[in-house]
């Protein structure tokens, strides 16, 4: 017998098809959100901050919260997450405050140190490269703003003072988990892309949490990669475009020119191959008894809380039937 599930959530990066416009992924990004209100299953969708990536469309994160909230009616929307080094903690503190105003307890707030792209891109967002040094000083600031506490004497966000934004410590490394315990706050880990110290990030969380205003106990999310289908040969089949998918993304990026179908093949016994099958080791694929074993396994392996997944699967059409077969096995639906 599976064991019950842990509340479920989404990250959404607006992924971008290959030939395909922006605002087709704009359009699909809106539709999946509306079928997981619908279907009442998740907790919470978040969209995350990268730059200079022509593949994901979430680049201006609190402009399509703005706009998935304005579409949805009861899934939290948050950021999964705002690199802060990349922001002022002030505009960030004005941005999501008026988000809490335009949609009260529905928005999020999840924080990351790093760029969220390389160092040329990091030059033209005018981001110091020692900006993440301060990043537990920007996190207190921020903190402030929103709750009022205003760390810098004379300086409010309007709007955002008093609106108490929840706020999330994003991580793959103790550094992360040693803030958020640190500070009393939620801990995600991204073990959708780096697996690697997912188990001693959270013992290291767990064992120094110390509570806070915002929580008293601590609290876990993972993120796992979940490719479901209506059986298991589908889930597979789609499970290896997924894996095909990742390998000429890593390629493309040390390389030039067009990555053919061929060429991938040949990339997956490589260092290339390899490291796209290890940053998808946290990986459920199959039917719905599968997916609710999968997930349920993953749970216990992160000691999580909360599982926020991604839905890599090719195709809006397998995405929606994706997020409805999730929902059938944490026996969720609406």
């Amino acid at each position: 017998m599976v064991a019950p599930l842990p509340p479920l959530s989404l990250l959404d990066l607006a992924t971008v098809g290959r030939d395909r416009p922006v605002a087709e992924a704009l359009e699909e990004t809106v539709t999946l959100a509306r079928t997981a209100d619908d279907l009442g299953a998740f907790e919470r969708l978040w969209f995350a901050e990268h730059h200079n990536m022509p593949r994901i469309a979430s680049a201006a994160t609190s402009v399509l919260i703005a706009h998935v909230a304005a579409r949805t009616e009861r899934i939290r929307v948050g950021s999964g997450g705002v690199m802060l080094p990349n922001h002022s903690p002030l505009v960030i503190a004005e941005q999501f405050g008026t988000l809490a105003e335009l949609h009260p307890d529905r928005i999020d707030l999840g924080l990351g140190r790093a760029p969220g792209t390389d160092g040329a891109t990091m030059r033209a967002l005018r981001t110091d490269p020692r900006a993440a040094e301060a990043f537990p000083q920007d996190v207190r600031e921020l903190q402030g703003y929103l709750t009022g506490e205003t760390q810098i004497e004379g300086i409010h966000a309007y709007p955002g003072r008093g609106t108490n934004v929840p706020l999330y410590i994003l991580g793959s490394s103790l550094f992360g988990a040693q803030l958020a315990a640190a500070y009393g706050l939620p801990y995600a880990f991204a073990s959708h892309f780096a697996p690697d110290a997912l188990e001693q990030a959270v013992r290291v969380y767990r064992e120094r949490f110390t509570p806070s205003e915002q929580l008293e106990q601590p609290h876990v999310i993972a993120a796992v990669n979940v490719i479901a289908a209506d059986d298991s040969a589908a889930a597979q089949a789609a499970q290896e475009k997924v894996l095909h998918a990742r390998v000429r993304m890593l390629a493309g990026r040390v390389g030039s020119g067009r990555i053919d179908d061929d060429m991938v093949v040949a990339l997956l016994d490589t260092q290339v191959g390899a490291q796209a099958k290890h940053m998808l080791t946290h990986t459920v694929a199959g039917d719905r008894d599968e997916v609710a074993a999968g997930l349920a396994g993953f749970a216990t392996l992160a000691d999580a809380d909360e599982l926020i997944l991604t839905n890599p699967a090719p195709g809006l059409e397998q995405r929606v039937r994706t997020l409805e077969i999730v929902a059938e096995a944490a026996g969720r639906t609406a």
